[in-house]
């Protein structure tokens, strides 16, 4: 999936597709880098022009469009798809720094010329030039490090640091009219399809007229948000690459799409890639916001993009082979590309310390802005919120269900049948009043396929008490031969009059023990295909034959059970839907984890930074980049929901990101939780104090990579369902 969400942004990443297409296709990119001249080289250069894609960024009075960051990120992400070759990245990067941090005079002059065609190179780094104060302005001398596009640049932006010992560093333009005065020495790029060079200069005066307004900091936080989405751009070619490779190409008589392995590769490929673009789109979308925000989103992004970028180019030309590895086939050409970019803003140890700092002072929000709230609903629900503040708080669970609140998604009279944007402004409300919105556990799962298939006294029954906390559920599936297959469950259910004896073993039953009832699959034709012979049960978890024996884990718990049947009765008024039904009822139990979308709105997940403060002392460097590690992974996950999310407030069906979003969420809370065991050291060999509580967390991870399948099968599910490959 591309940084593009909205519909006119798929336009607009359509359109600039074609137009790469037509102007970089392989024959004339090749030769255009086998050929390189001095200047401006590309032949499409003029073709940007005219399309007016040098300016989309620029402010209207310049000429330009006036388009914000993620429609730039677009245009990135899309000519680094097609490898469009040219001056591209550090020209926009060039227009857009003047454009937001020049002088008046400077901008009037310099940005109609990038909208007519004008090129630019910016260092990223200040490394190499010295300023020393000379009147009103500064003198530069000094060779800078290796800068893109300084061999094609009609303007440049470099950085220098002061003389005088205090550490200042400033940033300057050098425009066409004083291009003389620098000597460009070209040097052999990595990226076979633009240049680079270093730019030397011997006394050259830059007046205060000159200077930008703005820090290093901010300035390589915009290049890393142009960066990552180019690197977004190169990762999606790559990978959609590799995948239809292995579609076609044969060994053993089979497509090589069809071996786990290579199944399994191309999923985790894909997982990352859509992390990529995630993380490239937030740091886009927060280019707005304020000036911490857009840090940390640029940091994470750089962190996340660059490098997963050039991980993902290795791992294309291995799972081509050979012939991935030839200098006639293109994927090296996108692997250089992703080097260059993570070269030039590297290295990533620097970003990942600067994460780590960043996130014990600041927090990503991922805030949404909505457009046509249901009339009068904030109001209301902020009303209600209130009224519940005087209630005693045993009270208040009861009452958020009889005002509808405690499932808002759900049709009247149960909820207030919110849609999604009204599912949004609740759980803003409820953040905003500092309430937690009530969750009925597994009841979440039981409740929807009641609702949707329950007959009315089931309905009246279970529905009402489950929301008001009345009813506690469990999930009665799981058996000891039938886990992700579920459907080879041995659990029978045999017919007696007025209902059903069942005899059975089910286990890793989450909290049984505590459970008032459980939805429960068993087999009620054995001669039925193993999908359609199953019932769909409600069992009182209180019945005479049912034994729950609880599970000691390794962390010494006892969350999961067995759970015994023994001719346990079950009335025919607790069967739901007809029997033989179970499967595509379970099916709608399993599926309503995405139901209600703004479920996890209101949810906080674990931060790196939420544990650093319980180390001893100021945490070490290495503690501090493997926090910013984390951070990043933590910040991309927390992006992808929120794509998710505003796909669904738009109306658009759900992407690939809910099946994504498992497998991220497996790998985030293993690392983190590792890491913070580590970070304890010693503490941590003992069950005491906070090196204790880390371990225990450690400990408890299984059940979150087991639990509705494994890292394994999910790998499947995306493997086939959402990239097409072939069933093992």
């Amino acid at each position: 999936m591309s940084i593009a969400l909205s519909e006119d942004q798929k336009a607009l990443a359509e359109s600039i597709a074609a137009f790469t297409a037509r102007h970089a296709n392989r024959d004339s990119t090749r030769a255009e880098f086998e050929d390189l001249a001095a200047g401006i080289w590309p032949v499409s250069w003029r073709a940007l022009a005219d399309q007016h894609l040098l300016g989309l960024h620029l402010p209207v009075e310049a000429g330009g469009d006036g388009a914000g960051l993620v429609e730039l990120a677009i245009l990135l992400e899309e000519t680094a798809f097609g490898l469009l070759p040219g001056p591209l990245l550090p020209t926009v990067l060039t227009s857009l720094l003047i454009s937001q941090h020049g002088a008046a005079e400077l901008r009037e002059r310099l940005l109609p010329a990038f909208v007519a065609g004008g090129t630019g190179a910016c260092a990223t780094q200040a490394s190499g030039l010295t300023a020393t104060r000379s009147g009103n302005g500064w003198d530069i001398s000094g060779t800078t490090v290796p800068v893109l596009g300084a061999a094609s640049a009609e303007t440049y932006i470099l950085g220098a640091h002061s003389a005088d010992g205090s550490g200042e560093t400033l940033w300057f333009a050098v425009d066409g009219a004083r291009q003389a005065e620098l000597t460009v020495t070209r040097l052999n790029s990595v990226d076979l399809t633009r240049d680079i060079g270093r730019v030397t200069v011997s006394g050259l005066h830059v007046p205060a007229g000159q200077l930008l307004d703005v820090d290093s900091a901010r300035l390589r936080s915009t290049a890393a948000a142009l960066f990552s989405a180019e690197s977004a751009g190169v990762a999606r070619w790559c990978q959609a690459s590799g995948l239809a490779y292995t579609k076609v190409r044969e060994q053993f008589g089979r497509p090589i799409a069809a071996f786990q392995a290579i199944k399994h590769k191309c999923a985790r490929l894909f997982v990352r890639s859509e992390l990529i673009a995630a993380s490239a789109w937030d740091a886009a979308e927060a280019f707005g916001q304020d000036a911490d925000q857009f840090a940390l989103a640029a940091a994470a992004a750089a962190v996340t993009c660059l490098p997963g970028a050039v991980d993902i180019g290795l791992e294309t030309v291995t799972l081509l082979g050979g012939i991935g590895y030839t200098w006639e086939h293109d994927t090296h050409l996108y692997w250089r590309r992703a080097m260059s970019l993570q070269n030039l803003l590297g290295p990533r140890g620097g970003w990942e310390l600067l994460l780590g700092e960043l996130a014990r002072k600041i927090e990503r929000r991922h805030d949404l802005h909505l457009e046509d709230e249901p009339d009068g609903l904030r109001v209301w629900v902020a009303g209600r919120l209130a009224d519940a503040t005087a209630l005693p708080a045993g009270r208040r669970r009861a009452y958020f269900a009889e005002q509808g609140l405690a499932a808002p998604h759900y049709p009247k009279p149960y909820g207030i049948a919110a849609g999604p944007v009204g599912q949004v402004v609740i759980s803003q409300e409820f953040e905003r009043a500092g309430m937690t919105q009530p969750s009925a556990g597994i009841g979440e799962w039981a409740l929807p396929t009641i609702l949707a298939h329950g007959t009315d006294e089931q309905r009246e029954t279970f529905v009402r008490p489950t929301l008001r906390g009345e009813i506690f559920w469990c999930q009665l599936f799981s058996e000891p031969g039938a886990g992700s297959d579920l459907a080879s469950l041995r659990t029978r259910a045999a017919k007696v009059d007025g209902g059903w004896l069942l005899n059975g073993q089910k286990v890793w039953t989450s909290q049984a023990k505590e459970a008032d009832w459980g939805i429960c699959l068993a087999r009620t034709d054995t001669e039925a295909p193993k999908h359609k012979g199953l019932g769909y049960f409600l069992v009182d978890m209180r019945s005479p034959g049912l034994e729950v024996r609880p599970l000691r884990e390794a962390n010494g718990g006892y969350m999961f059970n067995e759970v015994f049947f023994s001719d346990v009765f079950v009335p025919d008024s607790r069967l739901v839907g007809q029997p033989g039904e179970g499967w595509r009822l379970a099916r709608t139990t399993l599926g309503n984890e995405r139901v209600n979308i703004a479920a996890g709105l209101g949810r906080r997940r674990d931060l790196p930074a939420d544990f650093l403060g319980a180390l001893a002392g100021n945490p070490a460097h290495e503690v501090l980049r493997q926090a910013g590690a984390l951070t990043a992974d933590i910040n991309a996950f927390g992006a992808l929901s929120q794509r998710l999310l505003l796909r669904q407030i738009s109306g658009l069906q759900p992407g690939a990101e809910a099946s994504v979003l498992k497998v991220a969420a497996a790998w985030n809370d293993t690392f983190l939780r590792r890491a913070v065991m580590d970070w304890q050291g010693a503490e941590a060999a003992a069950l005491d104090g906070a090196g204790g509580e880390a371990s225990q967390r450690y400990l408890s991870i299984p059940p979150l990579l087991i639990g509705g399948g494994t890292l394994e099968i999910q790998l499947n599910v995306i493997g086939e369902l959402v990239l097409g490959m072939p069933r093992s």
